[in-house]
């Protein structure tokens, strides 16, 4: 019998990223507390750059953009936001998305799978994911279920179970 594997990734639907900006864009055109203060949030090649006339509205601008990524059931953990800084009369702050798992994250992974996972169960690295392989597809759901529980600094999507 051939072994199962299914592969672990971090990835963002680009798609719904840039809806969930849609969806903030709109909001601050429309609430009160945003006029006339040059809030905005907008792509700026591969990051998010938000602004506005003080640093309370920047991290208004971000909290409202986070509330958007979380109704659009994008992870958080995929922002990367910096700190906001003064740039001639506006605050601003570029924030990234993250994609792929990096890899101290990857080998952190690793290390988990084989401490804790059943004994049948390998990982290995490839690029930015992780394959893992087990000849039992139940030691593999059994991994599956310790990973979502396991404290990680990235948002764990499981693909190509089979």
């Amino acid at each position: 019998m051939a072994d199962s594997s299914f592969d672990v990734v971090s990835k963002v639907d680009k798609m719904e990223a840039d809806n969930a900006l849609h969806q903030a864009q709109k909001e601050i055109e429309q609430r009160y507390d945003f006029k006339g203060v040059g809030a905005s949030v907008d792509w700026s090649g591969e990051k998010l750059l938000l602004k506005a006339s003080t640093e309370e509205r920047v991290k208004a601008v971000l909290d409202v953009l986070e509330s958007k990524f979380i109704k659009r059931s994008i992870s958080l953990k995929h922002l990367d936001v910096g700190e906001p800084f003064a740039s001639g009369k506006e605050y601003r702050i570029e924030a990234s998305l993250k994609q792929g798992i990096e890899q101290d994250a990857a080998k952190k992974i690793g290390k988990i799978i084989r401490d804790e996972a059943p004994k049948s169960v390998k990982s290995q690295i490839q690029g930015d994911e992780l394959r893992v392989q087990s000849k039992s597809r139940d030691d593999l759901q059994a991994t599956m279920a310790l990973l979502k529980k396991a404290d990680l600094d990235v948002d764990l999507q499981f693909v190509n179970f089979r």
